[in-house]
């Protein structure tokens, strides 16, 4: 059982439709007769090439296509900034506030503030914990671990008793915490049964990637037997590999990541990396925009039939939780399929002997 994700029941469903239809009747400034007119707010371009690359233009051709005013821009990771964009955006008269925090502290400031002018609010991706959004979209957290530890199982089918060396995300980050449940689900009962052991484990601030390749760089020297690697992004993965490739143990030591950037792709084709967890920003791109755009125009919201515990108030949230896949070699081209990638990207002349021998079209 997850423990922090709850599916609804039927009458629970309808509870929260009903209580959802009542909040956006409240805070939405369309019942007072304003336009629709929906701000979004992504975190940086650097924990991940997905919210630029691929986020961006998935939301902006969402509320293009329904013909709704929108604003989307990115904080940089500046939390100075993230509030700035917030003020500008309630400033121009945004009624419904999507967000991305860069940590609870300050994601809660702008929710608050939201809440104050009578938005309503989106937690996108990742939850506020305490912040008191109205909704909140994403993909199912916990499953998202489990693939990631079940595909370093995959792996290291055969290896003997491997020292398991774990690179977690930000601490401040609720998804990371959500990864950790899902991946140690799977990876702790091999550490108690002695098919794996268990070495070193840090979490990455800000889910840097150059910190991640210094703290494992530390990891390989204090533990230079380790034979597989828990990373929980694309991102921190690469840097993994360029360690493992400066020591020659790229392609000998499994390593994982999560969101199917171009460059996971393409270390997964050639062997560097093993797998990586595809959460179709398409998808959820087109789940926010869509309870966005009810809550900017006063639809009653029909799409969140989950409700996920906010741990630090102990509330539910009322949710829409999508399924994500998990990328190993003989699928890769489940991605470009889904359009998150072209096969001009991926399978540039370098990759593109490795693209065809795994029949990628």
């Amino acid at each position: 059982m997850k423990k922090l994700i709850m599916r609804a029941t039927v009458a629970g469903t309808v509870a929260a439709l009903t209580l959802g239809a009542c909040s956006s009747n409240s805070s939405d400034g369309s019942a007072k007769g304003r336009k629709p007119y929906v701000g979004v707010i992504l975190p940086d371009t650097t924990s991940s090439a997905r919210w630029q690359s691929q986020d961006q233009p998935a939301l902006a051709a969402a509320f293009q296509a329904k013909g709704v005013k929108y604003d989307i821009q990115n904080a940089l990771g500046d939390k100075a900034k993230f509030q700035a964009i917030a003020d500008q955006m309630l400033k121009e008269g945004v009624n419904v506030l999507v967000i991305v925090d860069l940590d609870a502290a300050s994601g809660s400031a702008v929710l608050a503030q939201a809440r104050q002018q009578g938005v309503a609010t989106i937690d996108y991706d990742r939850l506020t914990l305490g912040g008191g959004a109205d909704y909140y979209v994403s993909f199912d957290n916990v499953d998202v671990g489990e693939l990631q530890g079940q595909g370093l199982v995959q792996c290291l089918q055969g290896v003997q008793k491997p020292v398991i060396a774990e690179v977690n995300g930000a601490p401040t980050d609720n998804n990371a915490t959500l990864f950790a449940q899902g991946y140690n689900s799977v990876l702790s009962q091999r550490y108690t049964d002695g098919t794996f052991i268990k070495g070193p484990n840090q979490s990455i601030p800000g889910w840097d990637n150059a910190t991640a390749g210094k703290d494992f760089e530390q990891m390989l020297t204090a533990a230079p037997n380790i034979g597989g690697v828990l990373a929980a992004n694309d991102g921190m993965a690469q840097s993994v590999i360029a360690v493992l490739k400066k020591h020659r143990l790229n392609g000998r030591v499994p390593v994982t990541g999560q969101d199917a950037t171009i460059v996971g792709l393409q270390s997964i084709l050639v062997g560097d990396q093993c797998m990586t967890v595809f959460k179709d920003p398409a998808k959820e791109a087109q789940a926010g925009a869509e309870l966005a755009i009810d809550l900017a125009t006063g639809a009653p919201p029909t799409s969140a039939v989950a409700m996920v515990a906010d741990t630090v108030t102990g509330k539910l949230v009322k949710s829409v939780l999508l399924t994500p896949e998990a990328i190993v070699k003989a699928n890769v081209g489940d991605v470009i399929a889904a359009g998150a990638a072209t096969k001009a990207q991926v399978c540039t002349p370098q990759y593109a002997a490795a693209c065809a021998a795994d029949g990628i079209k």
